[in-house]
Order: structure tokens, then C-alpha cells, then sequence
């Protein structure tokens, strides 16, 4: 008996820390996530080159997770870092939805567009602009060049046609320079097919 009771505290002890164990996570472990309730997430800050784990800790942490909600999210700094996340968050089908006060820009609207359902309420923005990679900017290479496949492919990986996903990406990249920021009007989001039917 003196055995068997140790061993029921025991796990016990380990099924209350399981079910703290959400709680005793710090919130550095989530980065730019944090948690709305156990289906819901909530996402603010710059994506960087930290995210693709963070978001593993938060699918760890809250596996049923099917909606993400972007806030405040003015880019990436980390373009790899994150193309490789908002892969991941396609693959687990979630969708994503920007609030009325929400503000996306450059590298957060790829992330947007991972969402399986894109959805928007009016007032949020969306802002685009031409990629740079320190020396050159993105409109100094011409149409049909190497350096922009990287972005048409994965715009097609996304769902859209080829055709669309040029179209868009030729716009984001003329729309202005990689040092500012066009805010896209409701008719160019419906025109690129931002949001899901």
C-alpha cells in the first residue's frame, strides 16, 4: 500500500502539471501568438526568423487550432522563416481574419494568404510593396526573372492560378518601393482575390 499511494500522487501530480502546463508556458515560447481561447490565436508583431518554432510551440500547446486572428503586423524580417511557417499553417487548414482595426503589411499579407478561408471586416488594411534584398529591389529585375519565382510559386502553392498569382505579385512589387507602402483599396483586394468566396 505504501507503494501505491506514492505512486497515485504521483500521477496525479504529473496530470495537474499537463493541465497547467498551457499556464507555465512563457509567452516568449509563442513570439508574436498568443492564445484567444483553445481554438483561437491571436497574431501581432513582425514575423522573424524565431516563428516557425513559436508556432510549433503554440500547435504543441493548443492542437486545435483552426483561426488565427492578425492584429498589428507590419512585415517580416525573415522572408524564409516566413514562407516556411505560413506553409505550415496551410497545411493545419486554418483560416485567417483580419478585425476591423487590423493592419498587415508586405511579408504579413503572404502569411494571410496561407489561410484555407480569408476572411476581412471593413477598416482593416492591407499594405504591399516591393521586396528589397539590400542592393536591389525586386522591380530591378525584369519580368519573368529568377528572383521572383520564389514568390509567384508560392501565391500559386496558396490556390491561385498562375495567372493570378503573377498578377498579383507584379502589382505588390510596382505598387511601391520597398522603403514605403501602398494600402490596397477594397476594389484591388476583391480584384487580386485576396479573400475566399
Amino acid at each position: 500500500m505504501k507503494r501505491i499511494i506514492p505512486s497515485i500522487l504521483l500521477l496525479l501530480l504529473v496530470a495537474l502539471v499537463s493541465s497547467c502546463n498551457k499556464d507555465n508556458i512563457s509567452d516568449t515560447d509563442f513570439g508574436i501568438f498568443s492564445s484567444q481561447d483553445e481554438m483561437n490565436v491571436i497574431m501581432n508583431g513582425v514575423i522573424d526568423s524565431n516563428t516557425p518554432q513559436h508556432w510549433e510551440n503554440y500547435i504543441a500547446a493548443f492542437p486545435n487550432t483552426n483561426k488565427i486572428t492578425m492584429k498589428d503586423c507590419p512585415g517580416s524580417d525573415d522572408d524564409t522563416a516566413n514562407l516556411e511557417v505560413s506553409r505550415k499553417m496551410r497545411d493545419q487548414g486554418v483560416d485567417i481574419h483580419l478585425p476591423a482595426d487590423a493592419e498587415i503589411a508586405s511579408g504579413a499579407v503572404d502569411m494571410f494568404l496561407a489561410g484555407t478561408v480569408r476572411t476581412r471586416e471593413t477598416g482593416s488594411k492591407i499594405g504591399v510593396h516591393s521586396w528589397s534584398d539590400g542592393n536591389n529591389e525586386a522591380t530591378s529585375f525584369p519580368v519573368g526573372h529568377e528572383n521572383h519565382q520564389p514568390y509567384i510559386d508560392y501565391y500559386v502553392e496558396m490556390g491561385f492560378s498562375q495567372a493570378d498569382a503573377e498578377a498579383f505579385y507584379y502589382f505588390t512589387i510596382n505598387a511601391a518601393a520597398a522603403a514605403d507602402i501602398h494600402w490596397m483599396t477594397d476594389d484591388e483586394i476583391e480584384e487580386y482575390k485576396l479573400l475566399t468566396p
